[in-house]
């Protein structure tokens, strides 16, 4: 069709003339609502951009409960399973400072851990008053999880030595 014809045709049905291919011989064009067309491109490149990982950030101290570490892990284990980036950090108070190596060790422990859902992106560094470690999820299918959440048990309806009744 002639572009004149085109153009006219669009403006009798109240839309407009898109080229949709420019770089074919003839160029293609459609007659359609060019604000709809816009707003369906954008909502397409958007659909394409993969969803960016977000940097979620742990902190221990050196003299931390078996319980309050292992709620921790829990948690990292949950943001990498989610394919979040993870920055480990550790901090040193007053004479903490003292012994360093418990905060290494630590920091190594929490690396052996979550060796299953991650992979160290950046190692244990010492900066300061903390040690920073930064963790990347590994590839969905390549991922285990240690430490999931323990699932309650079910209340008892009649409690041991309570009389029951007939």
């Amino acid at each position: 069709m002639k572009l004149n014809d085109a153009l006219r045709r669009a403006q009798t049905l109240g839309l407009d003339l898109v080229e949709v291919a420019a770089t074919a011989n003839p160029p293609v064009c459609k007659i359609i609502d060019f604000g709809k067309f816009r707003y369906d491109i954008s909502k397409h490149t958007k659909d394409k951009k993969p969803a960016s990982s977000k940097l979620k950030e742990i902190k221990f101290r050196v003299n931390i409960d078996e319980h309050d570490y292992l709620t921790k892990i829990r948690h990292a284990e949950e943001f990498l399973d989610r394919g979040n980036k993870l920055r480990v950090q550790l901090q040193f108070r007053g004479r903490e400072m003292a012994h360093q190596e418990f905060g290494m060790q630590l920091v190594e422990k929490v690396r052996d851990d979550l060796s299953g859902m991650s992979q160290v992106e950046m190692e244990p560094k010492i900066t300061g008053r903390n040690i920073t470690m930064t963790l990347a999820p590994l590839p969905a299918n390549r991922r285990k999880r240690k430490f999931t959440a323990v699932p309650k048990a079910p209340e008892e309806t009649e409690k041991p030595g309570a009389p029951v009744s007939a």
